[in-house]
């Protein structure tokens, strides 16, 4: 038996071996979007996130008027990163409302007083009950509401400067 074939079974494992490292290192696909998108958002009822703006529910979605709906935290760093371009789609018009993950009402009083506040309203989500129900697997990730409540596009990660005309268009046409 020559040493080629000796060793071609070594061969064969150390590349499988290589393949498979490759593969679970670099998978294809980072983001899983949301099999809730062109679906009903959820039914549901949050309490506000902390003192001064309304908490959030289902229907306050389906009343005729396009949302973006934003998962937060005020403990998320890439959540301070696309402050400024949740500002920027408030300034422009886009009704934004947001759901706190797993927060306290004094850390997200402090968030927005820091950060800015572009949200018309804000529900406490202290079990991340709705964030699984629509999808979502962190924070920050977005979701553009038509005006019937049926969620029409997600963002997973934060807003980047970049994706802002692509959400302003999508809100309008989710009217």
């Amino acid at each position: 038996m020559s040493n080629l074939i000796r060793w071609a079974p070594l061969a064969v494992f150390i590349a499988l071996a290589s393949a498979l490292t490759y593969g679970l290192a670099k998978p294809a696909r980072t983001n899983i979007t949301s099999k809730m998108v062109g679906a009903a958002v959820p039914s549901f009822k949050l309490a506000p996130a902390t003192s001064g703006l309304p908490g959030l529910s289902s229907a306050d979605l389906a009343k005729g008027q396009p949302h973006l709906v934003n998962f937060f935290a005020s403990w998320c760093g890439p959540c301070i990163a696309e402050a400024p371009q949740l500002k920027v789609l408030a300034e422009a018009g886009v009704p934004i409302v947001g759901i706190a993950v797993r927060d306290r009402p004094q850390t997200v009083a402090a968030f927005l007083a820091r950060h800015g506040n572009p949200f018309r309203a804000i529900g406490a989500d202290n079990a991340s009950q709705l964030q699984m129900a629509m999808g979502s697997s962190g924070v920050p990730e977005s979701f553009v509401i038509d005006g019937t409540g049926t969620i029409r596009l997600q963002t997973i990660g934060p807003i980047n400067p970049q994706d802002v005309a692509g959400i302003i268009a999508a809100v309008r046409d989710a009217r």
